[in-house]
């Protein structure tokens, strides 16, 4: 399970996520690379859950000196150290978002139309505490997205 930082990251302005990202990684010892810098701005600025060639789009839109490959380790290292989430939305591309403390959301995605949304992580306590109790099972619900209709298609969808 990837660390979660310990207070919210402000994900959708990309100043001051890169500088309190900065924080975190010089309290621990790591360095604020150009990479990460374009990444974090990347995805501050971008769709909420962006696959890693969105974010390589993006960041070559930025600066087309960082390279693909920076880009991935960016990715990697970013997650490693528990800023950003990585999350499987149905059969598609791994999407990547800043992560949030206690995992933040549950992801839910329309099986239809593919929309994602979040939720509150706590509506899965009950499930979480019944698994741990009866399975010793911890639930990490912020790796995967619940599959299901939106309320959109719900409404057109055939019974």
């Amino acid at each position: 399970m990837e660390p979660r930082p310990a207070a919210p990251l402000p994900a959708d302005d990309p100043a001051a996520l890169v500088e309190a990202v900065t924080a975190r990684l010089h309290a621990r010892g790591e360095r604020m690379t150009k990479p990460r810098r374009a990444v974090l701005v990347a995805l501050a600025s971008g769709p909420r859950h962006a696959t890693a060639d969105d974010v390589v789009e993006a960041v070559a839109a930025q600066d087309a000196t960082v390279h693909r490959s920076s880009v991935y380790r960016a990715l990697e290292a970013l997650s490693r150290l528990g800023v950003l989430q990585h999350v499987h939305l149905g059969h598609g591309a791994t999407t990547y978002h800043v992560a949030q403390p206690d995992g933040g959301v549950l992801h839910l995605q329309c099986r239809r139309c593919g929309h994602v949304r979040g939720a509150p992580a706590d509506l899965a306590a009950d499930l979480a505490g019944r698994l741990a109790a009866d399975y010793g099972f911890r639930l990490d619900s912020s790796h995967v997205a619940l599959s299901g209709l939106c309320a959109a298609c719900a409404v057109t969808a055939p019974r």
